[in-house]
């Protein structure tokens, strides 16, 4: 119990709308997609912006999972209840009104601890996904499907696999909006923005 509340409180801190609001002065819930998400950071403020945000919801899953191995238990399951912990708390944060991103990449920072080698694979699928695409939730998507594949294919214990293709599933799920614009092709393409002093009032 103690290690999912460790996991659900790191996951809920909203690194998209405490730095950007930091650093550019705006409430990025007010721009764009309206998300808290790297991707809407990037095409609202850009990608050293995104990039800041992307690490800070990727290592909040890692410290969580750090906090718990150091103070309450090396044990698997525990540490499986943060790594959900905090990927559910990204997405429905205590802090927004219980809404939130899509989970992907604290996700992914849960996958780093546990299975380096699949987070890698992971990224790298989502990496060649966007560049040919140019359609972020597309490689979230294939990226987020390939994961419990990998996960399986490595070799690692069953309950990781299954762990794996849930958070998955949730991922995927989370994303339903923009399959249905992939769908109808109207989903919007990955851009850089950068909104001007002007702009921000």
């Amino acid at each position: 119990m103690l290690g999912a509340l460790i996991g659900y409180f790191m996951g809920s801190i909203p690194c998209g709308l405490v730095f950007v609001k930091a650093i550019c002065g705006i409430d990025i819930r007010q721009y764009g997609s309206h998300n808290i998400g790297t991707t809407n950071v990037f095409r609202t403020v850009g990608a050293r912006m995104a990039s800041l945000v992307l690490l800070g919801d990727l290592g909040k899953g890692v410290v969580a999972l750090l906090l718990v191995s150091r103070f309450v238990s090396t044990d698997l399951w525990p540490q499986l209840a943060c790594a959900a912990a905090s990927i559910l708390g990204h997405s429905f944060s205590c802090f927004l009104h219980f809404k939130g991103g899509r989970g992907v990449a604290t996700g992914l920072g849960v996958l780093l601890y546990f299975m380096p080698d699949v987070s890698v694979f992971a990224l790298t699928v989502w990496l060649a996904i966007v560049f040919v695409t140019r359609y972020v939730s597309l490689g979230s998507i294939v990226a987020a499907f390939c994961a419990p594949l990998g996960a399986y294919y490595l070799g690692y214990d069953l309950p990781l696999v299954i762990f794996t293709a849930i958070i998955a599933a949730v991922v995927i799920v989370r994303h339903y909006e923009n399959m249905v614009r992939l769908f109808h092709g109207t989903e919007n393409k990955i851009r850089e923005g950068h909104l001007s002093v002007k702009d921000k009032k």
